[in-house]
């Protein structure tokens, strides 16, 4: 029996795979991603401190607003004090809602990838001209605001529809980082003959299947960052690995939790000159540069 497979790339076990190494010999990359959403009042989708009432549900609103308006700038804080870099993972609508949070992450030199409009919304239940729409207003408004067209993205809820990547690829983008099924970059078959890489991006190292889904607590959490972070470095002597972190403002941001998340940054941070401290999208380039069958 044959099954239904996406047909985007093949099974290539870990073990066998070419060899090769980031900028200066590094083993492992590392880098975080601060998923930066807006959301609708009063409809739509957004993820629950505790279940919502009937619309609107100003405590689940109120409580992730809490993170664009307090909770981002607590975390830029620490990054800055450890000069650790950062991907941003940006809404269109935040450029209207709070463009300044957006300018901090600029004028910081991080990464600003696609995330869609808003997370009130999933891409992958649109008919085919719908979500190419739905890219392509999110791609025009951060191009214009930052003066170029990112070069990754991040669905909204992670949502994909059967032909996303296509339409990722169509539309100019080099990477995505909704799959979480290896710890390499792969290449993902597109058609036309297109190609778009897939960047690892962390399901468990995240913090809302964490935190909001599995209830861990912010001292757990921590301690998985630096599990994680400790074993990847051992791991990653016999072959080049990535290491992501997905964090969102408006649940490490709050004090109790980030006084946890600085413990783990700071544990990663002593550790710099011994891993690359980077941004999905270098990891992208750099691979994408690699000779042809290097990443499978």
């Amino acid at each position: 029996m044959k099954l239904r497979s996406h047909d985007r790339y093949a099974y290539s076990p870990l073990r066998g795979r070419p060899n090769y190494t980031w900028p200066d010999g590094k083993r492992l990359a590392v880098y975080f991603a601060l998923n930066l959403e807006h959301f609708a009042y009063g409809e739509g989708l957004g993820a629950e401190l505790s279940p919502g009432g009937p619309q609107p549900d100003i405590l689940n609103f109120a409580w992730r607003d809490y993170g664009n308006r307090v909770g981002a700038w607590y975390m830029l804080d620490a990054f800055d004090a450890l000069k650790l870099p950062m991907a941003a993972l940006v809404n269109s609508a935040m450029y209207d809602y709070a463009p300044q949070l957006v300018a901090a992450c600029r004028a910081r030199g991080d990464e600003i990838v696609g995330h869609g409009r808003t997370n009130t919304e999933r891409q992958g239940i649109l008919k085919e001209a719908e979500e190419r729409t739905l890219i392509a207003h999110a791609t025009e408004r951060l191009a214009k605001e930052e003066g170029r067209a990112p070069e990754g993205w991040l669905g909204p809820w992670i949502s994909h529809s059967h032909v996303t990547p296509d339409l990722l690829a169509e539309q100019g983008y080099r990477y995505l980082l909704d799959w979480c099924m290896d710890d390499q970059p792969i290449w993902f078959d597109c058609r036309g003959g297109k190609k778009i890489m897939a960047v690892p991006y962390p399901q468990e190292i995240n913090d809302i299947p964490a935190i909001v889904a599995r209830k861990e607590n912010a001292s757990d959490f921590a301690d998985m960052i630096v599990d994680q972070f400790d074993e990847m470095r051992e791991l990653s002597a016999e072959r080049p690995l990535v290491m992501g972190v997905a964090l969102h403002a408006y649940i490490v941001g709050q004090p109790h939790r980030l006084r946890h998340l600085k413990r783990a940054l700071k544990h990663i941070a002593q550790h710099r000159d011994a891993i690359w401290l980077t941004t999905p999208g270098a990891i992208a380039r750099h691979c994408a540069g690699l000779p042809a069958g290097t990443v499978p």
